[in-house]
């Protein structure tokens, strides 16, 4: 039996080695294939990598850029803003200023309008006085032709009057030539008087026609 153990003991080693040497065969294919696939799996990892950071560069390019586009909207905004505010004041100045100007403009009117109806009444009345000096120079001449006349008559009277009319009035029993020298100086005597000029003649007369504003402009 002894004999038996020494010759089965090679073989059993034998097959021992080469079970050892298979397990380590397929583990070493195992580790082979793990190693490979994490070899794939970090070329994946590395190229998954590459992208993402290509990704981040691309998107960092982006956000630079939109940065740039947005400070340039952001001036562009500012600079209209102020050009806004500058147009509202501009504008605000010149509704001040044509409200000045209509203020002034409406003043001047009001002021040339008050003349204009001063000026009209001014006229109003000196038409009226003159229209009065018109009435009283008109009354005035003739008033003066009234008296010219009885002053001729009175002198064709006085150089008409005789010496012997003298006597004729003074005879005692000369009544009717006394009486017709009487009615005679009577009518001289109220001719003179309606020869004075009164001006309450031309207050009571009927004014003269004067001409309308309308038909003056």
């Amino acid at each position: 039996m002894g004999v038996t153990f020494a010759l089965a003991a090679p073989g059993l080693a034998q097959a021992q080695n080469q079970s050892m040497e298979e397990r380590l065969r397929t583990q070493l294919r195992s580790t082979t294939q793990q190693l490979q696939s994490l070899q794939s799996q970090q070329a994946q990892v590395n190229a998954a990598k590459v992208a993402a950071e290509a990704q981040r560069d691309a998107a960092q390019h982006e956000i630079e850029r939109l940065r740039a586009q947005l400070g340039e909207v952001k001036g562009q905004a500012t600079k209209l803003a102020e050009q806004q505010s500058a147009i509202e004041q501009g504008a605000r100045a010149q509704v001040a200023a044509s409200a000045a100007q209509r203020d002034q403009f409406k003043d001047a009117y009001n002021e040339l309008l008050t003349m204009a109806r001063a000026a009209e009444a001014e006229r109003t009345t000196l038409t009226a006085s003159l229209g009065q000096r018109d009435a009283e120079l008109s009354m005035c001449t003739a008033k003066n032709q009234e008296l010219y006349q009885a002053g001729k008559e009175i002198l064709a009277a006085y150089e008409s009057f005789s010496t012997g009319d003298m006597l004729k009035i003074r005879q005692p029993f000369a009544g009717g030539a006394r009486v017709k020298f009487e009615e005679q100086a009577q009518v001289y005597g109220d001719n003179l008087y309606s020869g004075q000029f009164d001006p309450r003649q031309v207050e009571s007369a009927p004014a003269p026609a004067t001409a309308s504003p309308e038909a003056d402009s």
